[in-house]
């Protein structure tokens, strides 16, 4: 159907005057020889923002119901660490979009430092309390990344062994942190995601953000040497301030198992309401790649050369923590 057939046409030439105004007669003016008669065109009107909004609905609908089709005659596929793509793209992923663009409007710089196909090892700062940090770096990998290409996240065993979030993380992606997993998903051509703070950096007091504590002892070095795969350095600014963490209950946190018990200024305050994460303004750079395919076959066995590349990685994250944040003129405004 032609969009301007059926348009609503604007009278010109002063079509839209009060005819019972008096005016003077006037007479058809003589068009000239060299000019062409001006055809009055039909203008189009833009489409309703009601019926875009119908119609992404409409293909959303479409969407879940395909999926359910999918997950009942069984035609997805999982891989030998229970990464569940299909689950993951269409119901793990979307409720995180409004948190990325609406809540922490996350800016990314040199997503395309991550190659389109491959291996590659992401290396981040860990920060906020709650590992939103991984979550929101993984979200840009796959939605912003030319490529939409899954992040395998690497956690601590303490991940795996919590009821239902195990079971989530598995599907979502992650695996346990040692050398052979990552070997593993590396030499498969898959981007894996690292954050070699672990617990200290995300747990660690609000007065210490943005300063990067000791990033172990390089595993993840010797896992990128072994398998010939770039490092590239991420640095998050913004989830320092979702939970700024005032103060550590050690008892609570012996009673229940956990590395830490966090007290923020909502949290216990505010009962659950205190686990809303505050809107700060975040900004994620993907720093340039670098090289391990240079150095030999057993160089993850030199330990002066995983040392070396270890602390080149996490001072390339820490400066360009204090370049992002001299840029920040507001934690929540940007």
């Amino acid at each position: 159907m032609d969009p301007v057939a059926g348009a609503r046409v604007i009278p010109l030439h002063g079509a839209d005057r009060n005819p019972a105004s008096p005016t003077r007669p006037r007479g058809p003016r003589p068009v000239p020889a060299h000019q062409p008669a001006v055809e009055e065109l039909p203008l189009a009107v833009a489409p309703e923002p009601q019926q875009e909004r119908g119609e992404d609905w409409e293909q959303r609908l479409g969407g879940l119901l395909d999926f359910i089709r999918r997950r009942l005659v069984g035609d997805y596929e999982v891989d030998e660490f229970g990464f569940d793509p299909d689950l993951t793209d269409n119901i793990i992923m979307p409720p995180l979009k409004p948190l990325y663009e609406k809540w922490f409007r996350v800016e990314t710089t040199g997503i395309h430092n991550i190659p389109a196909e491959g291996g590659a090892l992401l290396v981040a700062n860990h920060s906020g309390t709650l590992p939103l940090d991984a979550t929101m770096t993984a979200f840009a990998v796959a939605k912003e990344h030319p490529a939409n290409r899954h992040l395998r996240m690497l956690g601590a065993d303490l991940v795996f062994k919590t009821p239902l979030l195990g079971a989530l993380a598995r599907k979502s992606g992650q695996t346990l942190a040692c050398n052979p997993d990552a070997e593993r998903l590396l030499s498969s051509g898959e981007v894996v995601g690292v954050w070699p703070e672990g617990f200290k950096g995300i747990g660690k007091p609000f007065k210490d953000r943005y300063k990067l504590q000791r990033f172990g002892r390089g595993g993840f070095v010797s896992a990128a040497l072994n398998t010939g795969v770039p490092i590239i350095p991420v640095s998050i600014v913004g989830a320092e301030e979702i939970y700024p963490m005032i103060g550590d209950v050690k008892a609570l946190a012996r009673l229940f198992g956990f590395p830490y018990f966090p007290i923020t200024p909502t949290f216990p305050l505010l009962g659950p309401l205190g686990a809303i994460p505050l809107p700060s303004k975040w900004y994620i750079e993907f720093g340039a790649p670098i090289a391990t395919d240079n150095f030999g076959e057993n160089a993850a066995e030199d330990p002066m050369l995983v040392f070396n590349l270890t602390d080149q990685v996490r001072e390339t994250i820490q400066q360009t923590l204090y370049k992002l944040l001299t840029q920040r003129r507001n934690v929540f405004l940007g």
